[in-house]
């Protein structure tokens, strides 16, 4: 009888680690890792390969997925204007599924029947992943180990490690669980779960606290073409190095840091720590052109469709025909988003100073107070009694209902 194939999306970290020998003894599996590259950083990357092959793994492919991450995932979410529940930016949530992807792909490539993940069964994740299994390959069978085995604790997993001769760098007295990748980095758990605790000052990763930043601002000009950010400083630079450049800067002045209390799909509360320098800038930057260039009608729809799409890519729904149409709408709308914005970054916070548009319908001479001829001063006091006409009916009706009101009754004969 044939092996069957399982393909992992492995970490190296404490629950995967666990997962691989888990499968061979509980399903026989030949067990297959891959693991996504988002930008995670290569201190998570060293020696992932070798480590899956100790715990049993037959292959372990590390797949770069930067590139396709910024161009199909982060940047049409930029595009869209997200922010899930007005707040967070969507790092972990929109790398989910292309690292699903990647994994479906690879499953593919090796016959593999068969996907896992260590997502918990409390969280967000698995419903990202798994919606991602089920759009683009809905015979593979799911397996979900912290739903289906009986270990509770990271002192059950590095139990059943030891047990296996199985060495590991994680600890029990981890503190904190956190997600990183190329657009940000999420903080969770330990003191981080009391709402009436503050942010621990050594929690933060990618940001500096305010009193270590510099004591003088810093402005970074940001090059758009289409909606899509194509230069830093004048200087043409390519998706991923301008997001690593930002990070850095933005970081450097304490920019990016958001603490939220955000309601999961499965309907638990959760707080999160969340840093995302360069997501912060460009998304102030991009919006900034947008008000240049947008009219009323089309800015407000705008906002509209991005309330939704930050719900569907949070939920997992990135492989839906809603999330498709949207992104399509919002791509239409960034033809418009040609142009360059200068931002100053001081003391946490990421300011818009100066900005232009090549498809701009602000025009100084109509702002202004002087005369133009594309508009007649003489011409708004008819605008506004259109403007105002369901006022001043109104206003007549509740009149003639109080004069009726006050008006002698009257003896009908």
């Amino acid at each position: 009888m044939t092996q069957r194939k399982v393909v992992l999306a492995y970490s190296g970290g404490l629950d995967t680690s666990a997962i691989v020998p888990w499968l061979v003894e509980n399903y026989g599996f030949e067990v297959h890792c891959i693991v996504a590259d988002v930008g995670q950083g290569q201190d998570e990357l060293d020696g992932v390969i070798e480590k899956a092959h100790k715990t049993g793994a037959v292959s372990c492919k590390v797949a770069d997925l930067k590139q396709e991450f910024v161009d199909d995932y982060v940047f049409p979410t930029l595009i869209a204007g997200c922010k899930y529940e007005t707040t967070y930016l969507l790092g972990t949530a929109m790398a989910r599924p292309v690292i699903a992807k990647a994994q479906i792909e690879y499953a593919l490539e090796v016959g593999a029947d068969a996907v896992c993940h260590g997502c918990t069964g409390k969280g967000n994740d698995q419903i990202r992943f798994e919606a991602g299994y089920a759009a683009l390959a809905p015979h593979m069978e799911i397996i979900a180990p912290w739903r289906l085995w009986d270990m509770h604790s990271r002192e059950d997993l590095l139990d059943y490690l030891a047990a296996r001769d199985i060495k590991s760098t994680a600890s029990a007295t981890k503190i904190f669980s956190r997600d990183r990748n190329l657009w940000h980095i999420s903080h969770e758990g330990g003191p981080i779960e009391d709402p009436w605790s503050a942010p621990p000052a050594d929690v933060w990763m990618l940001s500096n606290n305010i009193e270590d930043t510099p004591d003088q601002p810093e402005v970074v000009r940001l090059t758009f073409e289409d909606g899509r950010p194509v230069a830093l400083d004048g200087t043409p630079i390519g998706g991923v190095t301008l997001i690593e450049r930002l990070n850095e800067i933005a970081g450097r002045h304490g920019v990016g840091r958001v603490d939220i209390i955000e309601n999961r799909c499965v309907g638990i509360k959760s707080r999160g720590l969340y840093e995302t320098p360069a997501g912060t800038v460009l998304v102030n930057a991009l919006r900034s052109l947008e008000e240049l260039a947008f009219d009323r009608d089309t800015r407000r729809y705008r906002e509209h469709m991005a309330t939704t799409f930050g719900e569907l890519v949070y939920a997992g729904k990135w492989f839906t025909p809603l999330r498709q149409a949207i992104s399509a709408a919002a791509e239409s709308m960034a033809s418009r988003l040609t142009g360059e914005v200068a931002v100053r970054l001081f003391k946490g916070h990421a300011t818009v100073e100066q900005r232009k548009c090549e498809a701009a319908v602000y025009d100084p001479g109509l702002a202004s107070f002087s005369d133009t001829p594309l508009y007649d001063q003489k011409h708004a006091g008819g605008f506004i009694r259109v403007w105002t006409l369901t006022q001043r009916v109104e206003a007549l009706r509740l009149q003639r209902d109080t004069d009726q009101a006050e008006a002698p009754a009257r003896i009908i004969p």
